[in-house]
């Protein structure tokens, strides 16, 4: 009875973890994008950042033209595609998709129809080929079309060399999804995370689709191992990082997984353990994103091995 029990509680947190990612993608396409602003932040060398809504871009511009990463929404692609010209008048040549989530590849359709080659790991392109069915709620995520899907696919990483750029990608093992990739900018000493990095407030782990705190965990602490004092990082959402800031989301990780695990123990469903607020030493900080502390509780608990 209390396996049954059990079983039954890591499947409600599983639930509730499909729950964000369904809420959020409802909310997001009843968004008016017409009132998004795509902000260029210049982050060193020929490396830019755009911020509007969705993961943060990555851009990478020179002589052989410009090297992208994600593409957020794709009613934004009219004005990804404006910021990116004033930036530099170049073709966008390869385009690489950091996961499959919709607010990192919604414009993988607009922009693969300007002759761009999409890239990006073998997952990825798995996941956006056929339909995602997320039960708990009838809901489907329909495939892509094919010319949205990544042509260049990779297992563990791929090295571009453009610019006078060094790109070296990096697929970490499953940790917001089991598609994720880093990328590391080695001339200009600056990594793009994707979601594997969240600057200031709780992440959304993707459990239906192999993310797991323990993972987030992991894969921080490759990105810290390339990085130094004065590495620059874009994370997937949230403002530009450092490796103090990744460092201590991923402590932040490494505090909340405990206190879970403690709150968790006896066989406690996920509403108790919710309830008992075992974040409450870090919410001050960390629970004033788009995540609040029940759900992120709920998440963390539906990636765990009960």
């Amino acid at each position: 009875m209390i396996m049954k029990q059990r079983k039954l509680s890591f499947l409600g947190a599983i639930i509730a973890g499909v729950l964000i990612f369904v809420t959020a993608s409802d909310a997001l396409a009843q968004r008016d994008f017409s009132k998004v602003q795509i902000k260029t932040i210049p982050v060193g060398g020929a490396v830019s950042m755009l911020m509007g809504a969705g993961g943060n871009i990555g851009v990478v511009s020179g002589s052989d033209g410009v090297f992208m990463i994600d593409d957020q929404f794709a009613p934004l692609t009219p004005k990804i595609l404006a910021a990116v010209k004033k930036i530099s008048t170049k073709p966008i040549r390869f385009l690489l998709n950091t996961h499959w989530h919709f607010d990192h590849t919604g414009g993988n359709e607009n922009i693969g129809k300007l002759g761009t080659t999409i890239v990006a790991h073998e997952n990825v392109r798995k996941t956006m080929s056929v339909d995602q069915p997320l039960k708990a709620f009838k809901m489907t995520v329909p495939a892509a079309a094919k010319i949205a899907l990544p042509v260049i696919t990779f297992n563990d990483s791929a090295t571009f060399h453009l610019n006078g750029e060094t790109i070296r990608i990096i697929h970490v093992p499953p940790a917001h999804t089991d598609g994720d990739s880093i990328v590391h900018f080695e001339k200009s000493n600056i990594i793009h995370t994707g979601d594997t990095f969240f600057n200031g407030f709780y992440p959304f782990i993707d459990v239906e689709h192999g993310g797991s705190i323990d993972g987030m965990i992991k894969a921080a602490g490759i990105t810290l191992g390339l990085a130094n004092d004065q590495t620059k990082i874009i994370p997937g959402h949230g403002p530009l990082g450092n490796k103090k800031q990744l460092a201590a989301f991923r402590d932040m990780l490494i505090k909340a997984r405990d206190a879970i695990k403690m709150a968790a123990k006896g066989g406690k469903s996920p509403e108790q353990v919710a309830k008992a607020d075992p974040l409450k030493a870090l919410n001050a900080k960390w629970g004033n994103g788009f995540l609040k502390p029940p759900i992120f509780v709920r998440i963390v608990l539906g990636g765990m091995k009960r």
